[in-house]
């Protein structure tokens, strides 16, 4: 994996966090991977990824709780 960036969300706002997510994800390259950090499940995040930019992204979990989420977004 060819990491672009890591995000740590857990202190951003809730109303802030898909638009931050998102502005990280829209300027990955292909093959960049976008390690995300959360404090719960991310599974609403991925849904919308899939809904929104079908095919376009992998997405794999590292981490799975209970306190730290971490997911690798990966640009196909």
């Amino acid at each position: 994996m060819n990491y672009g960036s890591q995000i740590d969300v857990r202190e951003i706002p809730v109303r802030d966090k898909h638009p931050t997510i998102f502005g990280a994800i829209e300027v990955l390259e292909q093959g960049e991977t976008l390690e995300l950090i959360n404090d719960h499940d991310p599974k609403p995040l991925q849904y919308q990824l899939k809904a929104e930019f079908p095919e376009k992204f992998e997405w794999k979990y590292l981490a799975q709780g209970p306190d730290v989420w971490r997911v690798a977004i990966t640009k196909k």
